[in-house]
């Protein structure tokens, strides 16, 4: 497989390793991304994987909460722009959207656009806003939550959103739990819910880059068995040093409260959408020249 800049940009974004060694490993891996990745890291060349998300799309993420607190839902709807994404228009729609989908209890993104927004179904209203704006509108998915206990909901800047549910403390520990996992984005509640295959990935890695300090076999594995539990410490939730308060870990926060989190989730505007790049001195003179 041919390896492309893109490719080598898209690996130096990741791991921040060098052009040369970012090319050199992908030309090694046959192409490959995530062997590339790793073998940079086995290398020590790369201290991380960053995960670039490619993040381009617009658009906003629309909350709507129960009266009783109890329920909550989240929806992205995407637009091209930024300016639309400030649109009022663009905005009421969002959140009629979100105020359906909790109302409604769709199943499916599908299943909500069926629904009515003043006497028009989600999907005819979608298609006039396309026209009054002159955008492609899209409702792309959303998540929803309930709890017995204390449902925290928090967006930031209408492009991230968030939901947790906890056991025991208040509104205000939800509230600021919910802000932290904006912030700071965990992918797992604690250790334990860390899949065996990525610890396993994860100490490989950690274990090739501390053989090539040449230290002892006993000092190597308690390097590794210390990089890990910080590792883990960094992608969990309970694990990871409270936003508001850098001494204090969520784990301990939480025993303060005789508090539990049951579950997150956390979406962000155009994660995982890869928009076209744009070189606006060729747009501009594409337009120029009418080519």
């Amino acid at each position: 497989m041919a390896v492309t800049a893109a490719m080598v940009k898209e690996l130096r974004e990741r791991t921040g390793a060098g052009m040369m060694e970012c090319k050199k490993s992908l030309v090694e891996t046959g192409g490959d991304m995530e062997s590339a990745v790793e073998h940079l890291r086995k290398s020590g060349l790369a201290q991380a994987d960053k995960k670039a998300s490619r993040v381009a799309a617009e658009g906003k993420i629309a909350l709507a909460v129960s009266e009783d607190g109890k329920r909550a839902v989240m929806v992205e709807v995407n637009c091209e722009t930024d300016f639309v994404a400030k649109d009022n228009n663009f905005n009421a729609f969002a959140n009629a959207v979100a105020a359906n989908a909790l109302s409604e209890n769709s199943a499916d993104v599908d299943a909500l656009m069926n629904t009515s927004i003043d006497g028009d179904s989600v999907e005819d209203a979608r298609q006039a806003l396309v026209s009054k704006i002159g955008e492609n509108i899209q409702v792309r998915r959303f998540v929803r939550s309930s709890t017995d206990g204390t449902l925290g909901a928090y967006v930031h800047g209408g492009k991230i959103g968030v939901l947790v549910d906890l056991t025991g403390g208040d509104e205000s520990l939800a509230h600021d739990l919910a802000l932290h996992v904006a912030a700071l984005n965990p992918e797992f509640i604690s250790d334990q819910d860390v899949p065996a295959d990525i610890i396993s990935r994860e100490k490989d890695i950690l274990i090739a880059q501390a053989e090539g300090s040449g230290k002892p076999p006993e000092i190597v594995e308690k390097m590794v068995t210390g990089r890990l539990r910080k590792h883990l410490a960094g992608i969990t939730l309970l694990g990871q040093p409270f936003v508001k308060d850098g001494d204090v870990t969520v784990a301990r926060l939480l025993d303060q409260n005789s508090a539990r989190v049951n579950g997150f989730n956390r979406i962000a505007v155009g994660e995982g959408i890869e928009k076209k790049e744009e070189n606006f001195a060729d747009e501009v003179m594409q337009q120029v020249t009418g080519g």
